[in-house]
């Protein structure tokens, strides 16, 4: 019995032991495949974590395209300027070094209060840190000449967009500000490392907000390029051991030509309004004005608070661009485009007449629409109904149109959609219908409001840009192209037809006359223009009603403020019989179309045509 318990005992403990030296066993050997792991078949991976430790990416700035107008004169360029920039952990003393390039260099209260600031963690980084900035050529003068007592300092070499014009094509081109999203063009760095960007440019990461800075941003930026540290186990930079270059980005063409736009800035001045004039030959916008504007320079390159507050506040709006997005009643601008409506819809001919006796009684409620000259124009045809903007005219044909088939016409002829190619935020407008009426409205279509589309007041709303394009269909003959301001090798265009079977080549042969005349005849509205120029031009001026009034008794009352006058329009083309350019001038205010916005219009011509 004894000897069968310790034979059980002695059996269990041979258990034991095996299975405690199995485990001993299984430990090594799971040991001799993690130090395999590690050295040898690991290796790669672990050495290029270890790299990635040790050496620290950067990215470097690119530098932006420029942009020229047609002529190839830049339009913004980067301009250079000059940096004061230190190197924090070799100055031992602070503020003896402040003290000491004080004597140098002026720097402002913030500027030091920027550079004690950020100086510590600069220094031990080892990084770069810039003292002041846009150093002046007399400022760089005396600290090269005493560069010897600051052996931790330079002047280092940044850039600027800079205009030469940084009012007049302020809307067009916009400007840039810092961004914020470069990061995502090189997943590959960290975005925790582009605050340590090597910059390009005085003010940091750039980009594009408005204008053509912000529509061709993609194209302008070009690619940053990379720069790899080294870094010790501190975190401090050691040396540079690789670097990328950057590419620059792509320079811009435009059609925009500066003569014609000084032209149009001189000649609106200080009133609020928009210019815009379209090359017929390619669709390629010479002038885009917005009055009054700002300066895109100060912008770009570092604008104080109070300023950019002013700008904001200022009750003219130099911010919005009336070009693109200045709704206006189109007026008697629109009387061609109502007439090709009436021709091809066969309500009138040309030879088709009626009694104009200065107004239009509304047949359903008797309602009474004015014409602008008391006790109108007698026996009218359509030739005659635009030399002399027959209102009674318009009232009637627009009377006998369909509504749905008039805002089809008007859609085809560029409203209620955006006109160019490439504006930034341009405003489409709208061409009326009753669907539109109801829905903003909740009210029916009536009459009389057709009645008002036939003299362009209502509802109906054209941005600058679009009545440019209308004047250029009409120029053409309705083969145009599309608005851009860039050339067409980046823009790629197709030559446009608007077609009606019913409007002839003698329709348009008798438009063209009509419009000629309202400048070149004696009885045109728009004559006052006419000894402006040597050659000849074609065009319709247009006074656009902002109050609707029953006598000009009652409009005498109301001008008395200036914001409730009327709107000065004009869309001409020339020089005739085979026009080169077209253009619309919109004067806010302004009242008479032709003695106002009409010789805005001629001088920016005749710039283009170098007359």
């Amino acid at each position: 019995m004894i000897f069968e318990e310790r034979q059980i005992e002695k059996n269990n403990f041979s258990s034991r032991a095996i299975l405690l030296f199995g485990l001993v066993i299984l430990s090594f050997v799971m040991i001799l495949i993690k130090v395999f792991s590690l050295q040898i078949s690991g290796y790669s991976d672990y050495q290029l974590a270890a790299l990635k430790n040790k050496n620290y990416t950067v990215p470097v700035q690119a530098l932006r395209g420029e942009i020229f107008d047609r002529n190839g004169v830049a339009l913004v360029r980067n301009d250079p300027t000059f940096d004061l920039i230190t190197r924090p952990n070799l100055i031992a003393d602070i503020d003896n070094f402040i003290n000491e390039i004080q004597g140098v260099i002026f720097l402002s209260e913030k500027e030091i209060l920027n550079f004690k600031k950020a100086y510590q963690k600069k220094a031990f980084a080892n990084k770069e840190l810039v003292l002041k900035k846009d150093l002046t050529d007399e400022e760089i003068a005396r600290f090269e000449v005493r560069s010897f007592n600051f052996l931790h300092a330079f002047i280092g070499k940044r850039y600027r967009r800079i205009t030469d014009y940084p009012t007049i094509f302020s809307h067009v081109l916009g400007y840039t500000t810092r961004s914020e999203n470069d990061f995502t063009t090189m997943p590959d760095i960290p975005r925790s490392h582009w605050r340590d960007a090597e910059l390009t440019y005085a003010h940091g990461l750039i980009a594009g907000q408005t204008g053509l800075e912000q529509v061709y941003d993609n194209y302008l930026k070009g690619k940053h390029g990379s720069k790899v540290y080294e870094m010790n186990a501190r975190g401090q930079f050691v040396k540079p051991l690789s670097i990328v270059n950057p590419f620059k980005g792509a320079d811009l063409y435009t059609h925009l030509d500066i003569k014609a736009q000084k032209s149009a800035a001189k000649f609106i001045g200080n009133r609020k309004g928009a210019v815009v004039a379209i090359d017929l030959e390619s669709g390629g916008i010479n002038v885009l004005y917005s009055s009054p504007s700002y300066s895109i320079n100060k912008l770009s390159n570092g604008v104080s608070e109070r300023e950019l507050k002013d700008l904001i506040n200022d009750i003219n709006k130099p911010f919005f661009n009336r070009a693109l997005q200045g709704r206006y009643p189109p007026a008697s601008t629109i009387k061609p485009a109502i007439g090709m409506y009436g021709l091809s819809s066969s309500i009138v001919d040309w030879n088709f007449k009626l009694q104009d006796p200065g107004f239009f009684t509304l047949p359903e409620t008797g309602r009474i629409f004015r014409g602008w000259r008391e006790g109108g124009h007698g026996k009218v045809d359509m030739l005659k109904a635009i030399l002399v903007s027959s209102n009674t005219y318009f009232f009637s044909l627009a009377y006998q149109a369909d509504i749905d088939a008039l805002s089809k016409h008007l859609s085809s002829l560029g409203f209620g959609k955006k006109a160019c190619a490439d504006c930034f935020n341009e405003d489409p407008a709208f061409v009326p219908t009753p669907e539109w009426k109801y829905g903003i409205m909740n009210a029916g279509w009536v009459k009389g409001d057709t009645v008002n589309l036939g003299v362009g007041q209502g509802y109906l709303v054209a941005t600058p840009i679009q009545l440019a394009n209308y004047a250029a269909i009409l120029a053409t003959k309705g083969k145009f192209f599309e608005p851009s301001i860039v050339t067409s090798g980046i823009i790629k265009k197709s030559l446009n037809i608007w077609d009606d079977k019913k409007f002839s080549n003698l329709d348009w042969k008798k438009m063209h006359e009509a419009m000629l005349g309202v400048i070149e005849s004696d009885a045109g509205t728009a004559r006052s223009i006419r000894s402006l120029k040597k050659f000849q031009v074609a065009g319709k001026s247009g006074t656009a009603e902002l109050v609707s009034l029953d006598s000009k008794e009652a409009y005498q009352d109301i001008r008395t403020s200036e914001l409730l006058r009327d709107h000065s329009i004009i869309i001409a083309f020339g020089p005739m019989p085979n026009p080169r350019y077209a253009v619309s001038v919109v004067i806010e205010n302004g009242e008479s179309g032709g003695a106002v916005a009409g010789p805005v219009a001629i001088e920016v011509l005749k710039s283009l045509v170098n007359e």
